[in-house]
């Protein structure tokens, strides 16, 4: 009887353990799907990574631009890291309404995070192709066109092969008013551009970790990105980032 009680209770406290999270989220995380209704397509995506196994040195002497990519899939958990590199929340805050969410992996000017970033997904496995945009307060992806578009994409790209050959491409556009709302034109001159170069420069790196490459675009036609991304009227396009594994 003893023996019983005993093992009974081990048993509880390990349950008690993974449901309190004894166990680490990124070890058999998996990315979560939700939809009710009419609502849209969403996935909660699987915990970043915060210690991984390649230096912060490391990535940067071997970061490159890469324009090749292998017709190989990604994870859930590789999107998933992509992402939060980019506009992640690193500390959450919930009593300053203009950080929307708290701190992020990229710093931005006032704390104001003008970007809205969003997943171009053609091969990711569990992931529907289409066009989602981050909530990064969720990290989460919310579906915006429910079909794959990097071919009509890389032809408003100026038909650059790597934005319809990669499995996955990021994509930045800028709402220019949370940032002139406190700095004017300087806003949109300057610090806009300062924030895209520090979250930009986390996907190289994080790609890199990952063993895999990107390549910054701004060479595309505005209007026909906007078309293509079914894009509010306040975005603005400013950046394409494909990511896949290297062609060599």
């Amino acid at each position: 009887m003893k023996t019983t009680k005993l093992f009974l209770g081990l048993t509880t406290l390990i349950l008690l353990l993974g449901c309190k999270g004894g166990v680490s989220k990124n070890e058999g995380d998996h990315v979560g799907l939700s939809q009710t209704g009419d609502a849209p397509l969403t996935y909660i995506l699987p915990s970043p990574n915060t210690d991984g196994k390649v230096s912060v040195e490391k990535a940067m002497a071997v970061r490159r631009s890469h324009r090749n990519f292998q017709d190989r899939e990604l994870s859930a958990e590789q999107l998933s890291q992509i992402l939060w590199a980019a506009y992640g929340i690193t500390q959450p805050r919930t009593d300053r309404a203009f950080l929307r969410g708290g701190f992020r992996t990229a710093p931005s000017a006032g704390g104001l995070y003008p970007f809205e970033i969003y997943a171009v997904v053609g091969k990711v496995k569990g992931i529907k192709p289409g066009v989602y945009r981050y909530i990064s307060q969720e990290h989460k992806i919310v579906m915006t066109i429910d079909k794959d578009v990097r071919e009509e994409l890389c032809a408003a790209s100026l038909g650059q092969a790597m934005v319809k050959e990669a499995p996955l491409v990021v994509f930045y556009s800028a709402i220019f008013s949370r940032m002139t709302g406190k700095y004017g034109d300087r806003g949109r001159e300057r610090y806009v551009c300062m924030d895209l170069g520090h979250s930009a420069q986390n996907i190289y790196l994080q790609a890199e970790a990952l063993h895999l490459g990107t390549c910054a675009i701004g060479a595309f036609t505005d209007r026909r990105v906007i078309q293509v991304l079914q894009l509010p009227e306040e975005e603005e396009p400013l950046y394409l980032m494909p990511v896949g594994y290297k062609a060599f």
